[in-house]
């Protein structure tokens, strides 16, 4: 495989992922005299704040998806290649991929993070994570095959376990994801399983600090407890999981919760490239940066958004930046503007992270926000997280796709989305992920296939 990009007299900026960073960037490159080229594992951008109303079959995937090609489309010195990052070498100005090397005159990780399970290997493999759209996907299938296998299942304890849903982490994420589904709960089990008493259900929320939503202040905490309590919501606090065996959730005290619905939300880290010396990476794996998204001693190199930490340099966020949709969206803006003055030999702008607000949902009418010096918490917390997700999701179609679905939700609860469907992939699709899967890139290998693909420059040159 190889990217197949033709070579150019512009500079070469790689950007890996196209989450908000990495898409604002390729945006604010548009009129700019580079070629762009934009590597991703999937070939869409998805919208991370409503992936949990996937999970709870409250919206389709589609809606907060939008594929990559139909954004650039008609866009000139534009690629897209679909890919999965393996390693870097800053010395040749190499990136190796899944389907090959491409080199770079700049290059941009903005790849986000993924699950972080603190090395427990055991939650790991039996948990459910939900960082992206598959995931959710998964959850969704998840809950509603367990409703329909608690319907006909001959044992009590296995029908609890099957009815009982357990969220490890009190975050944005897990509040969401709780109220979501306390909301199914109240109102769908009741219409799809007439047969089967929804007080079976039960919610537990797992939190191992002392309060929810940490990032926020400790009344708006105080808040979304209380809205969580009230939807019927068993929400721990100060209970720290440590294993998952036999369907039963372990605590630290020794509390056990029997479960088949095990969603881990505890957690995030920087997504890993393979071959990056320790000494670049920061708290969380995040990758380190200085003021202007530059990666200390690997020239050309530069990470922006969720999988990169900036100590010290912004006076107000000394610890590094909170890992928010707002911070990578104006450091990919910023970058693009730092990138052309480089071209033009201008002085580089550095970073300052401008805080616009934190905002969580909890169900129907209730939300809470955060905004400078004024907190809101219940309707019209609700209704300004409506409007502010609603005007940043991609394309006049998914809009109004949503804005819908939210509208039929609130007054019926009636979504015809509560499908149990698993995708099947070709044969070829999998013969050729099981062959890239085996690949091992040596430095050997690698030094064969920089020297060819200089080669290839020179004799295109």
């Amino acid at each position: 495989m190889a990217f197949n990009i033709p070579p150019t007299d512009k500079k070469r900026v790689v950007i890996v992922g196209g989450g908000f960073g990495g898409l604002k960037l390729a945006n604010h490159l548009k009129k700019a005299d580079f070629q762009v080229v934009l590597v991703d594992r999937n070939n869409y951008h998805q919208f991370p704040p409503l992936i949990y109303q996937i999970a709870s079959a409250g919206i389709e995937p589609s809606s907060i998806s939008f594929p990559f090609r139909k954004i650039f489309q008609r866009r000139d010195d534009f690629y897209f290649r679909m890919a999965e990052v393996r390693s870097v070498f800053p010395e040749q100005k190499i990136l190796q991929t899944s389907i090959g090397k491409v080199s770079y005159d700049y290059l941009v990780f903005a790849a986000g993070t993924t699950t972080n399970f603190f090395g427990n290997k055991n939650v790991e493999e039996n948990s459910i994570p939900m960082k992206n759209v598959s995931e959710a996907m998964g959850l969704r299938n998840a809950l509603l095959e367990n409703f329909e296998r608690a319907l006909t299942c001959s044992s009590e304890t296995e029908r609890q376990e099957l009815l009982n849903v357990v969220i490890v982490g009190g975050g944005a994420t897990g509040v969401e994801v709780a109220g979501a589904l306390s909301e199914m709960k109240n109102y769908v089990l009741p219409k799809d399983y007439p047969d089967m008493p929804a007080s079976l259900m039960n919610i537990y929320l797992i939190e191992a600090g002392p309060r929810l939503l940490s990032a926020m202040s400790p009344q708006t905490s105080a808040h979304v407890e209380k809205f969580l309590r009230r939807m019927g919501v068993n929400v721990l606090l100060n209970k720290m999981v440590t294993d998952y065996r036999h369907h039963r959730v372990v605590l630290k005290d020794g509390t056990q919760i029997a479960t088949r619905t095990f969603i881990w939300v505890s957690g995030v880290a920087g997504e890993a490239v393979g071959n990056l010396d320790a000494k670049h990476i920061g708290r969380g794996r995040r990758i380190i940066v200085d003021a202007y998204n530059r990666v200390e001693g690997l020239d050309g190199v530069f990470a922006i958004g969720d999988q990169c930490i900036m100590t010290g340099a912004d006076p107000n966020w000394k610890d590094g930046h909170p890992q928010l949709a707002q911070v990578a969206i104006q450091q990919g803006r910023l970058l693009a503007r730092n990138l052309k003055a480089v071209e033009r030999g201008k002085k580089l702008k550095p970073f300052r992270y401008r805080n616009l607000g934190t905002m969580a949902t909890v169900g129907r009418n209730r939300a809470v926000a955060e905004f400078s010096e004024v907190k809101m918490a219940g309707f019209w917390a609700w209704i300004m997280w409506l409007v502010v997700h609603l005007r940043s999701i991609l394309g006049i179609r998914n809009k109004s796709i949503v804005l819908f679905n939210w509208i039929w939700n609130y007054f019926s609860y009636a979504q015809s989305l509560r499908f149990i469907v698993y995708a099947r992939k070709a044969k070829e699709v999998v013969d050729r992920q099981a062959r890239l899967a085996s690949q091992h890139w040596g430095n050997d290998l690698m030094s064969e296939g920089v020297d060819a693909l200089e080669k290839e420059e020179d004799a295109s040159a």
